[in-house]
């Protein structure tokens, strides 16, 4: 008996250690600054920066209009593999937005589960 539960504790221990490498993945991928395109909010398509940073094993961020002013800070990021949940207030809403991986440098997503959103990871500039 006691032979089966180290077995069953090798296999917990094995699979969790997967799940922490999605993790770390899912944080080092959506690091950084994205625009993304809300597409027919009530207020028209709608253009965002969200500027999401790497804490420890983490994000946190903020919300920008187009032109790099501060609308919101992000109150919570959930994460998944390959797809994190963000959210935060606009215009005296709390919302979220489901953004996933397309490829290296592309996500689609959606604004409540309403509004189709597409974003691109914004490049620093080279010279």
């Amino acid at each position: 008996m006691k032979k089966y539960q180290t077995i069953v504790m090798a296999a917990f221990l094995f699979a969790g250690s997967f799940a922490a490498k999605a993790q770390t993945a899912t944080v080092n991928y959506f690091a950084g600054s994205w625009t993304v395109l809300l597409k027919g909010t009530p207020s028209g398509d709608v253009k965002m920066i969200f500027v999401l940073d790497k804490k420890a094993d983490s994000l946190a961020g903020v919300v920008q209009d187009s032109t790099g002013t501060e609308i919101s800070k992000i109150s919570n990021i959930e994460r998944n593999e390959n797809q994190i949940t963000v959210y935060f207030t606009a215009q005296g809403y709390d919302v979220n937005l489901v953004l996933t991986k397309k490829d290296e440098d592309h996500v689609t997503g959606s604004l409540m589960g309403m509004f189709d959103a597409e974003g691109e990871r914004k490049k620093a500039n080279r010279q």
